[in-house]
């Protein structure tokens, strides 16, 4: 993925102008918003392509001094990439659907540092999802970001190779997110299974495919995100949020305007303020347009 920066320096004759800046700078920063980011499905296509349209959009939002949050389901190098490409150098994000939080500083040798990470015991809804979905594919997160996996499921969210396991050593990790894929299942039929299970402990969302992510109990992005609400003294009513999927209905109920992309499904658009064009239209950045006017 090609990543466009650009720099300036002022000369001399710029630091008036710089000093004029400066002193309006408290003002500013009491207009600032706090604009959370959902990446596949909103900033990228389904086939992981930001158009030129939204990435323009997104960097001017975040030159604008905005606080632009990535808040994903993707892993953290997964989501690394999507960073760098509308320039963020200093904010933070939110990976693995709220189980992990970054603090992006440039002045670091990464670039970023993990400031929370949310972790719990896989094993008991492995076991019941099993029983109930025996066909399906298993891959998990561990606390030290690796993936490990059951029948060679890999998937570009992961950010990195999964490792081959077997069921009995993945019941004993300990787990940032967990995943569940399988080609033989519905959607439908996942809701089923987590409804007849009982799923309890954890949070979980359903995907746009027969896809279930699960992270630890009362962990989603939106929990994540008001963390960081508090962290920035940003005020409630100056949060806005874009996504499409079912793990981002959260998000859009905690911000003040949560936007839907045009192809969510309709739980999403219900849990939103508004609906913009779908990601094939450019949806992410009419709404990253209207926050500079």
């Amino acid at each position: 993925m090609t990543t466009l920066t650009e720099s300036s320096v002022a000369g001399n004759d710029d630091r008036r102008e710089n000093n004029r800046n400066n002193q309006n700078n408290g003002t500013a920063a009491a207009h600032k918003l706090m604009v959370a980011l959902d990446v596949d499905g909103t900033l990228v296509d389904h086939d992981g392509h930001m158009s030129v349209p939204v990435r323009e959009a997104a960097q001017d939002v975040v030159a604008a001094g905005h606080h632009v949050t990535i808040a994903t389901g993707r892993s953290l190098n997964a989501t690394l990439p999507i960073i760098e490409h509308i320039g963020i150098e200093n904010g933070y994000a939110v990976c693995s659907n709220g189980g992990v939080t970054l603090r992006l500083d440039s002045s670091l040798s990464d670039g970023y540092e993990i400031v929370h990470k949310a972790t719990f015991d896989p094993a008991p809804v492995l076991r019941a999802l099993r029983r109930r979905l025996p066909t399906a594919k298993y891959a998990l997160e561990d606390a030290d970001g690796n993936f490990l996996s059951t029948e060679r499921f890999q998937d570009a969210s992961f950010g990195v190779e999964a490792i081959g396991v077997d069921f009995q050593t993945m019941l004993e990790a300990t787990a940032v997110r967990v995943v569940v894929f399988s080609a033989e299942n519905t959607p439908e039929d996942f809701n089923a299974a987590i409804h007849h299970i009982g799923l309890s402990g954890v949070t979980y969302s359903v995907g746009w495919t027969a896809w279930l992510d699960i992270a630890a109990e009362g962990v989603t992005k939106a929990s994540a995100l008001e963390h960081l609400r508090g962290r920035l003294s940003i005020e409630t009513h100056r949060t806005v949020a874009v996504g499409d999927g079912r793990n981002d209905i959260e998000m859009l109920t905690w911000a003040a305007r949560g936007v839907a992309m045009g192809q969510a499904p309709e739980e999403v658009i219900a849990a939103a303020d508004e609906v913009t064009h779908s990601v094939f239209d450019d949806g992410a950045a009419h709404v990253l347009r209207s926050l500079l006017l």
